[in-house]
């Protein structure tokens, strides 16, 4: 199956290299917001977008252009169709686990972890699926995650914390990396109960390794645990990375529906101004039900409700990695 989306970090002047190529080859180039340049040509359209920066490449013609134009003129390295002798492990059976809503004021943090083996990871590439931090469309997120659980063999888990138990449990574990820790390990627990025989797990390096080996259960002592920086490039933690995301779009989706009111993602301004809305009219422990406590956001918007947090080195909440 020919590959139909692909996703790649840029450095700036890549981005700009790019965009000067789009225009050179005579793609329509429609202003579109988020983007340093958006180029439409037959069946291909290539986004580059300021965040990153990045380019996201759909439709039919996609996997030529990787091939002829974006690796040999922009990217300066052939990757596409090396995967498996470049980084062969990726393709062997294991577990990735991954998480998302960790940066969001409000919502849950949700967990998850997905099994690959070769047929699956194979899959998944030509589907397109990568780090969902890449992806900027939740109904893109949503046809992954369709894409992900309709695979033969697919294995998966998803756990989502919602925001009254994570406030609970953020106070009992002392903080957000003790948190992730046993997140991670019930989520492996849950994946080793359905498919005993995977030999692996991969997840991204949160904090250093003996917090997330003390956590491990009973089941994931069993299995060799590997964490690494920047671990979404592997097919399994991006599969992870979209099912997680999934999790947290559609309670962010359903529970503003419930109450009324958007529920913005992040910790911006935006964020910030809904919180002192929502507390103005429904009290402060509004924010027990709808968002992370321990955030500053809170004590902010709410300072006679919610202590100011602790600084920053003492790792609680988003700080550095625990000790």
């Amino acid at each position: 199956m020919a590959l139909k989306s692909y996703t790649a970090a840029l450095t700036p002047p890549q981005a700009t290299r790019l965009c000067a190529l789009l225009r050179e080859e005579g793609f329509e180039m429609p202003p579109r917001p988020y983007t340093l340049g958006f180029g439409q040509k037959g069946h291909l359209t290539v986004a580059v977008y300021e965040k990153g920066p990045k380019v996201v490449i759909q439709g039919r013609d996609t996997e030529d252009f990787v091939k002829f134009r974006l690796e040999p003129e922009i990217l300066g390295e052939a990757k596409l169709g090396y995967e498996e002798e470049l980084s062969p492990d990726q393709f062997q059976p294991h577990f990735g686990i991954d998480e998302s809503g960790k940066g969001d004021f409000f919502g849950p943090l949700v967990i998850s972890g997905a099994y690959v083996d070769r047929g699956i990871a194979r899959a998944l590439r030509e589907a397109g699926v990568t780090d969902s931090k890449r992806i900027g469309s939740d109904a893109r997120i949503r046809e992954l995650a369709s894409v992900i659980r309709g695979q033969p063999g697919a294995v998966h888990e998803v756990i989502i914390v919602g925001p009254e138990t994570y406030n609970r449990l953020v106070v009992k574990f002392g903080n957000v990396n003790r948190l992730l820790a046993w997140g991670h390990a019930r989520v492996l627990e849950n994946l080793l109960a359905k498919r005993p025989d995977c030999p692996r797990a991969l997840s991204d390096q949160f904090a250093k390794p003996e917090v997330l080996k003390r956590a491990l259960l009973e089941k994931g002592r069993t299995i060799q645990f590997d964490t690494a920086t920047k671990a979404e490039s592997d097919p399994a933690v991006a599969a992870a990375s979209i099912l997680a995301r999934e999790g947290l779009i559609d309670w962010m989706d359903r529970t503003g529906r419930e109450i009324g009111c958007r529920l913005p993602r992040g910790a911006s301004a935006e964020v910030k101004r809904v919180a002192r809305e929502l507390v103005a009219g429904r009290g402060a422990e509004v924010l027990n039900r709808l968002a992370k406590t321990h955030f500053r956001t809170a004590h902010e918007v709410a300072p006679t409700h919610f202590a100011a947090p602790p600084p920053r080195s003492t790792h609680w909440g988003g700080g550095k990695a625990d000790s």
